[in-house]
């Protein structure tokens, strides 16, 4: 089914019933992703007085209890409260759901011990392209991308100057299909971080990163509508579940 909608004074249409799912989800019957090396997510049946409520158990409706950290169990969308003494929240500050994204695929590029998504790759990938959003597939994209345990696994980043490009270009919306677009261990410098909500400026309280993204190999690089959905939680960070929609037109 065909839906055509108006952004920014352009008609764009897409097919409604072919969605993409670039989310990852906690599976409890799955190995689930994790980083910074804390406890695992739980999905647990509640208890009252002993007495498990599930379906299974006798009960009329299942009631289960969930543990998680939205940094490290799940794609998870934040804003600039992630690093702020101030803690604002990404369900108050991400005022619009759908936005005009181009999916780039990248092989970081090996610096030192390092592999960085460098200023030159994202340039390439957009030329003169103008986008609100940017969604980053890097390579290799394996399955395994969905289960891995990134702790003490020095994962590839964005560099400074390409977190200062994005900015430039008006990229408002940066996902990527990593734990975070900072080195994992940089004395908590998070450079990139703070060059994309310009902290040492204006905040770009409307800006966002989504961390923890999958993009199957079947997805072409290009043009698409991404509906970013947030769960409802007033914190600097939430789980997500982007879905990008091919533009037909």
């Amino acid at each position: 089914m065909k839906a055509t909608i108006e952004y920014n004074s352009r008609k764009i249409t897409i097919n409604v019933s072919e969605p993409i799912d670039i989310s990852i989800p906690i599976d409890m019957e799955k190995e689930n992703i994790n980083a910074w090396g804390i406890d695992d997510p739980k999905i647990s049946v509640e208890k009252f007085d002993g007495y498990e409520v599930s379906v299974a158990n006798g009960a009329v409706v299942n009631f289960n209890r969930i543990q998680f950290n939205p940094h490290s169990h799940i794609t998870h969308t934040e804003c600039v409260g992630h690093i702020t003494k101030k803690v604002h929240s990404v369900n108050q500050n991400l005022k619009h759901y759908f936005f005009v994204s181009e999916v780039v695929t990248v092989a970081p590029e090996k610096k030192g011990d390092d592999f960085i998504i460098s200023k030159k790759q994202l340039k390439t990938a957009l030329k003169n392209k103008k986008r609100d959003a940017i969604v980053i597939r890097t390579l290799p994209n394996l399955s395994d991308k969905k289960t891995t345990r990134y702790f003490n696994t020095n994962p590839p980043y964005l560099s400074e100057d390409a977190a200062l490009y994005l900015v430039e270009k008006g990229i408002k919306h940066l996902l990527v299909d990593l734990p975070s677009v900072d080195k994992e261990k940089d004395g908590g410098k998070l450079i990139v971080h703070h060059t994309f909500w310009n902290t040492k400026g204006t905040l770009r309280m409307d800006a966002t990163i989504t961390e923890f993204i999958f993009v199957p190999n079947t997805v072409e690089d290009g043009e698409y509508l991404l509906n970013l959905m947030i769960a409802p939680f007033e914190n600097d960070a939430t789980p997500s579940k982007p879905i990008l929609y091919k533009i037909i037109k």
